[in-house]
């Protein structure tokens, strides 16, 4: 009985050191969905068995690792975070840089806001144009000069400038010429050349200084050395007019040129008109045309006028009504009386555009308002005649006389005929014969 006993321990004990397998029971799965493992290691990829009490979070926040790196990351088992370097204030502005050279505004305005009130000056600078312009929050315009005037305080130079911008306009602030003056100046000393011109503009229309020529002049020389466009476009015309320089075409117009190769439209303008004139150049119509239709499909006003004018009259193009009265009319919506007055006389002749009196008095009208002697003119003949407007001489003399004080001699020829067959006015042969008289004295022919 104690041997059987015994035996039986024996089995028990061999039976609790040699467990039996069970593929079934023991079969696991591992993390790398490999199945049907029995043993400590997955015999597909070497992963270990997971075990519960193994099981781990990464310090990025993926939870359920088995193996010595998280699966998900790779960051290693028990990781400590490593701490975030500090940003710096450059290091914001930079970052605010890049999206705002990216045209993301918004990005750029929270970087800059950040870097801002770490006291960068750059940063303020640029959140200050932001707030100006609405890039990437509303405008606001003193919040602008706010920023605008951190930067300034600590010697930016671009700040200085913007700043003064903003007190020459008005923008924000009081308008006030002295003190854009004075941030002109601290920005010009600097050598900031948008500042040279500024300041270069405040002598020569004497805004918050004593107008003076010569310094305007000097301003405008060192920015436009700087190759800045509207400073050389500016000189161009100090040569044209001699004023604070002597009268020299050729200088004239060779500023006008390095800055219309530029694409400044006005400078553009300016060389079209110096072609066209042969001042500085040899005389070119084409060549006129050539610079002109470069301002004007920049939008110049004049440029488009005078471009209208050259194909209306077919100087240096081929004559094409249609084409004239585009640009024109294009001239012509942008105020400028000159082209209202050609656009009027299209509708009146019917050239380019189907003939309208009425729309052609609307046009003499506003040319006639912006002081235009011709459209003054124009417009008193339709009175008379009752073109595109009821007749009403009373009106006609009216016009006829604000454009023959203008030494307008159709005008002056016109108002005397209203006089001599009392017309509008009491008849009065002194008054007519003096009104021919100027007209003939002006070169009035019949």
């Amino acid at each position: 009985m104690k041997k059987q006993f015994l035996l039986i321990s024996v089995l028990i004990l061999l039976f609790s050191c040699f467990p039996a397998v069970s593929a079934q029971e023991d079969s696991w799965t591992c993390i790398n969905g490999h199945e049907g493992n029995t043993g400590k290691f997955c015999t597909e990829c070497g992963a270990p068995r997971p075990a519960a009490e193994e099981t781990w979070t990464c310090i990025n926040g993926h939870g359920g690792n088995t193996g010595k790196f998280c699966s998900e990351c790779g960051a290693p088992k028990n990781a400590e975070p490593v701490p975030a370097k500090p940003e710096t204030a450059e290091s914001l502005y930079e970052q605010g840089l890049a999206y705002w050279q990216e045209k993301d505004y918004t990005n750029a305005f929270t970087y800059f806001l950040t870097a801002a009130k770490m006291g960068h000056a750059e940063a303020q600078n640029k959140l200050g144009l932001c707030y100006y312009s609405g890039a990437g929050v509303m405008k606001d315009y003193p919040e602008a000069i706010k920023w605008f005037k951190m930067a300034a305080e600590q010697g930016y130079a671009s700040a200085q400038n913007n700043l003064g911008v903003l007190y020459n306009d008005g923008n924000g602030v009081q308008q006030d010429y002295a003190e854009a003056f004075r941030w002109f100046k601290m920005a010009a000393e600097q050598g900031n050349a948008s500042a040279q011109n500024h300041l270069g503009d405040c002598y020569y229309n004497g805004f918050g200084v004593q107008q003076d020529f010569y310094e305007a002049a000097e301003w405008y020389r060192l920015a436009a050395d700087q190759g800045y466009a509207k400073a050389q476009n500016n000189l161009g015309e100090l040569y044209s007019f001699g004023l604070g320089v002597p009268q020299d075409y050729a200088e004239m117009t060779k500023w006008y040129r390095l800055a219309a190769e530029q694409g400044y439209d006005n400078a553009q303008n300016g060389l079209g008109a110096a072609y066209e004139k042969g001042n500085g150049v040899p005389q070119d119509y084409a060549e006129a045309v050539k610079w002109w239709r470069l301002s004007a499909e920049q939008g110049n006003g004049w440029a488009q006028y005078k471009l209208g004018w050259y194909y209306d009259t077919g100087t240096g193009v081929q004559q094409d009504y249609t084409e004239a009265a585009k640009w024109y009319r294009l001239a012509a919506e942008q105020d400028v009386g000159s082209a209202q007055y050609a656009l009027g006389t299209c509708y009146y002749d019917g050239n380019g555009v189907q003939q309208d009196y009425s729309e052609a008095v609307r046009w003499y009208k506003l040319a006639a308002d912006q002081g235009n002697d011709s459209a003054q003119n124009a417009l008193g003949y339709c009175y008379r005649n009752g073109y595109g407007v009821q007749q009403d001489n009373a009106e006609a003399v009216k016009w006829f006389r604000l454009a023959a004080e203008r030494n307008n001699v159709s005008a002056q020829h016109n108002l005397g005929f209203c006089y001599e067959n009392g017309i509008g006015v009491t008849a009065d042969q002194t008054e007519a014969q003096r009104w021919y008289d100027r007209a003939i004295k002006n070169g009035y022919k019949e």
